[in-house]
């Protein structure tokens, strides 16, 4: 865990060093404004107005841009941001010039209020809204160039103004992590809040959320301010506390991979008041065992049918293909079809097993003198090949194997025959030496 921590530190570092080389203004942001359309009501759902809007980020509030912005921007959704951590400066925010891929970025009006869940209730226990909170509240939400960030910030402007400042911020850098089974993982997540706002100072609060097709639980709760766990059902999921209270490490750690851990997980940043939150896909993928049977294939004569099968074992998600191919003796690869493909399996781990079959038919396939006979699974965790050997003998004059193949069963007859001739000749001396005996 140290090793985490260390990875934070390094990356404020790299931040600063940044800002001081370079000035602490940052490149221009696209963004949209979000908010309902006033006047909808009698239970019918909000209409939304979306308008195009501008950030410009500088890193202090004694900088501010002079770059004009262009007419088809409204200028009541140009905003002028603060943010001292520098976050919105990260580069896969900002695509090169002239790229037509853009990240995705949203901000809308933001509602400070007291958190109903028990493990942010103390963060308010007083019943006293501070006069801090008296200002124009906004909440952004970012996702990088190519899903290597995701952002959620929590912005404070003097009412009136277009000049906010990042309060709160909770960041991913690795918004889709994708694991095999049995694999400890790490679900990035960090926050950072501004020092010198007053509600810094009265503690914060971490929860982990789970997601999948409608499912959902608890995965984590903890109440920094009180330093207590909510009672979850959940096992094998922490926190690295060190780097929780040392560097807004609030990355969550999965013992052991399983399947059931497939899905999308929540991590959300409780100040008094404030909360941000930004969601880390999981995908557990695991390749299949192969295994072919008969192994090894008897030998075949030709017109007579070979029958093998292969077994996928141990795979998820549930996406697999087969084909089978047979590499001859000169290294030419023949495709053979997928075979005849059965059902799925789901086994005890909810991992799942399926098999292909197919007929070896020498007479309607042009097997040859036969070859490697391979089976190919085609999954997204990996492409997995099992072989065997197909002898097919007898086809256009013996060839070496055929002949080695002969010249053993003629010395296995000759072996045979040779018993029974000593043993018949062994009998019948025995016979005579009793007749003279007797005589």
């Amino acid at each position: 865990m140290d090793n985490i921590s260390t990875i934070y530190k390094l990356s404020f570092l790299a931040f600063t060093c940044f800002i001081h080389v370079y000035g602490t203004s940052c490149p221009v942001l696209e963004c949209w404004f979000v908010q309902e359309k006033p006047g909808r009501g009698g239970g019918f759902p909000a209409a939304m107005i979306q308008e195009k809007s501008l950030l410009y980020i500088n890193t202090d509030s004694e900088t501010k841009s002079q770059q004009e912005p262009s007419a088809d921007i409204n200028h009541d959704r140009v905003y002028y941001i603060t943010d001292p951590a520098a976050i919105l400066c990260s580069s896969s925010l900002h695509p090169p010039e002239g790229s037509v891929h853009k990240p995705q970025c949203e901000i809308n009006p933001f509602m400070p209020q007291p958190s109903t869940v028990q493990w942010a209730v103390p963060l308010t226990d007083s019943a006293h809204s501070p006069i801090y909170l008296q200002a124009d509240w906004y909440s952004a939400a970012l996702q990088g160039l190519d899903g290597q960030l995701g952002l959620s910030s929590v912005m404070r402007a003097p009412t009136a103004t277009k000049e906010p400042t990042v309060v709160l911020s909770v960041s991913s850098r690795t918004p889709l992590v994708r694991s095999r089974l049995g694999e400890p993982v790490v679900l990035d997540c960090g926050f950072w809040m501004e020092a010198t706002s007053p509600l810094s100072g009265s503690g914060f609060a971490v929860e982990w959320r789970y997601q999948f097709r409608g499912d959902g639980r608890l995965v984590l709760a903890y109440d920094g301010k009180t330093d207590r766990f909510a009672e979850t059902k959940e096992k094998g999921a922490g926190l690295d506390f060190t780097a929780l209270h040392e560097t807004g490490n609030a990355s969550l750690i999965l013992q052991e991979a399983e399947v059931r851990h497939t899905g999308t997980y929540i991590c959300t940043v409780y100040l008094p008041y404030l909360l941000a939150q930004v969601a880390v896909e999981l995908e557990i993928v695991e390749p299949p065992s192969l295994s072919i049977f008969p192994s090894p294939l008897p030998l075949s004569v030709p017109g007579q049918v070979v029958k093998v099968q292969c077994e996928a074992s141990g795979f998820f998600p549930l996406s697999l293909e087969f084909h089978w191919e047979l590499t001859g003796p000169d290294g030419k690869v023949r495709p053979l079809g997928q075979g005849s493909v059965t059902g799925h399996r789901q086994g005890p781990d909810n991992t799942y097993s399926q098999t292909t079959r197919l007929e070896l038919d020498s007479a309607k396939l042009d097997l040859g003198r036969g070859g490697e006979v391979t089976c190919v699974a085609v999954h997204p965790g990996g492409t997995r090949r099992a072989s065997v050997t197909l002898n097919v003998i007898g086809v256009n004059g013996p060839s070496i194997e055929d002949s080695m193949a002969m010249v053993a069963v003629a010395l296995g007859l000759y072996g045979l025959i040779k018993i029974v001739s000593w043993t018949f000749n062994s009998g019948s001396d025995d016979t005579n030496s009793q007749e003279k005996k007797v005589k």
